[in-house]
């Protein structure tokens, strides 16, 4: 197999604490700027409670990959506990929607579909029983953060799911079920829905409108009637906000914050509502973090804000803070955003190493300072991920971890899943389900899963990787570069080599470390010592991993 041989060299450096602070600083500050971030489908992951697969007869024949496939939260959680994320360097986990989906199918002209995904939404306030339970969702918060893990959710406002001989669509001052979006202006991607028979919530009205009568006789069935409504004539009094669509849905969401603890939301279909709602969305998220940091002082991570990271489809880092509709630009980060999912990064993970990485750094440390953008190789939805035929899967990994800004690992990145699955069509062949019986047959996939680890680590522990100030130290005998990062009385300063020899290296390291500095090079084991401000490491390997010692 034909592969570059990348080297990493990262340091760290902590300084002293000023005087003044009763409390040292001992550990590495969290940065959501530079995250390394996983992503996976609840239902596609791993089956943790068999018991509740078919909890909901969703029964019928499918289109291949458009089942429910077993997967659920306690699969989570298992692998939370089994060290699994923590091994690959993973301080955030992005899970798509956990509320409770559709109970019937609809025939997207690949056979019938299952919401196994997450994205059709019936009922906001309660989880999907196909996977899991309240318990369960506060049991893996609780595991995750104890293990220093962030959990993020995926928000979904702009749409209800189909309609079916199941579920019935809400009323018309709920949705609307025409026309379908034109895509041509900015308009015609808001009043319209995004496909056939797929409601779009009205979030551009401000008018008070009853509960749909299909949610009210399902919760009275549930013997929850008179709680939820008890808790929305709280929040709206509290608020002040109209009984608006957007609102109730705002409320819903934000109960996964107060109930649970979670850490953020990805927002799904942003530019498909107008950018106002996703202000109000913010606000409405973030009080409500702050409140259960008030209220659970024994749970509290750290003092970030609650992270929110919008899908704005199309949109790029070299778009800086702006999309472009054709008729009009809109500023996402104005208005309730901190981060975008950055759709460049599949085709800039072409680009040679300096030219992806300054660029990158350039942009976030001047036009997004303050603001980060998520870079992904492959997803959920995207048909033309950086290496759909798993050919690049070490340069892969290494570009997508070594990135200025948030790592996305998309699962099965990591373990060369493939993304081309015989019979399926359209975005199921993306999704099929995690692949761990390749790790225990295939040396292959181990070796990728180790190249994940060992540079996800280095990644986790130093900020520098993904949110430092990149700088080029030197183009030959081979590519070197440093990273800095620095947060109150914390600095991490990271140099990075690419494309070194096996055998002996000598790299420079004057600008981060000072001579008879002992370093230890995580990868191959080895220590030594600097001298005349260069490092030799002698190891049969491609990466170096140094760190103080």
């Amino acid at each position: 197999m034909k592969k570059k041989l990348f080297t990493l060299i990262l340091t760290t450096m902590f300084l002293g604490c000023s005087p003044k602070k009763e409390v040292v600083q001992t550990k590495t500050p969290f940065a959501w700027e530079g995250a390394n971030l996983y992503f996976l489908l609840i239902d596609r992951f791993n089956n943790g409670n068999p018991d509740n697969d078919k909890i909901i007869p969703r029964d019928k024949e499918t289109g291949v990959l458009r089942n429910f496939m077993g997967g659920d939260i306690k699969g989570i959680t298992q692998k939370i506990d089994e060290g699994y994320f923590t091994d690959l360097g993973i301080n955030a986990i992005w899970m798509t929607p956990v509320v409770e989906q559709i109970h019937g199918s609809v025939d997207e002209g690949t056979g019938n579909s299952y919401g196994f995904h997450g994205y059709w939404t019936k009922d906001w306030t309660n989880i999907d029983p196909s996977y899991g339970t309240k318990e369960d969702l506060k049991e893996l918060v609780e595991k995750a953060h104890a293990k220093g893990i962030r959990i993020v959710l995926d928000a979904v406002i702009n749409h209800t799911g189909p309609v079916t001989e199941l579920d019935p669509v809400w009323p018309e001052s709920w949705v609307r079920t025409g026309p379908k979006c034109s895509y041509d202006t900015y308009r015609n991607f808001i009043d319209c829905t995004l496909v056939e028979n797929l409601p779009d919530v009205k979030t551009e009205s401000n008018e008070n409108v009853e509960l749909p009568p299909a949610l009210v006789e399902k919760w009275k069935k549930e013997g929850r009637y008179e709680q939820e409504v008890a808790e929305l004539d709280e929040f709206f009094k509290r608020t002040g906000y109209p009984r608006a669509p957007k609102y109730y849905i705002m409320k819903w969401l934000a109960d996964y914050i107060t109930d649970f603890g979670i850490d953020g939301y990805r927002v799904d279909t942003v530019k498909h509502t107008t950018e106002d709602v996703w202000a109000d969305f913010a606000k409405v998220c973030k009080n409500a973090f702050a409140d259960y940091k008030q209220n659970n002082p024994d749970k509290v991570l750290d003092d970030n804000e609650f992270f929110i990271v919008g899908e704005v489809y199309g949109y790029g880092i070299s778009g800086k803070q702006l999309y472009n509709f054709g008729d009009k630009k809109v500023n996402y980060f104005e208005n309730g955003f901190g981060s975008l999912i950055n759709f460049d990064f599949k085709g800039d993970a072409n680009k040679s190493y300096e030219e992806l990485f300054s660029n990158y750094s350039t942009i976030l440390s001047a036009d997004l300072k303050g603001l980060s953008v998520m870079n992904y190789v492959s997803s959920h939805d995207d048909g033309w991920p950086f290496d759909k035929k798993r050919e690049k899967v070490f340069d892969a990994g290494t570009k997508l971890l070594l990135a200025p800004g948030i790592s996305q690992v998309y699962y099965g990145d990591e373990t060369a899943r493939s993304l081309e699955i015989e019979g399926a069509q359209g975005d199921a062949t993306l999704r099929s389900f995690m692949n761990w019986e390749d790790l225990k047959t295939n040396g292959n996939t181990k070796n990728v899963l180790t190249h994940f680890q060992k540079i996800g680590q280095f990644r986790k522990n130093h900020p520098a990787v993904g949110a430092g100030i990149h700088k080029e130290i030197s183009k030959a005998p081979f590519y070197t570069f440093s990273r800095t990062f620095t947060k109150d009385d914390f600095t991490d300063k990271v140099v990075i080599g690419l494309e070194l020899p096996f055998g002996k290296k000598e790299i420079n390291v004057s600008s981060v470390f000072e001579d008879e500095t002992e370093v230890h090079d995580a990868f191959s084991g080895i220590s030594t010592t600097v001298k005349d401000g260069k490092v030799v490491i002698d190891s049969q390997m491609g990466i170096v991993l140094l760190e103080r010692k």
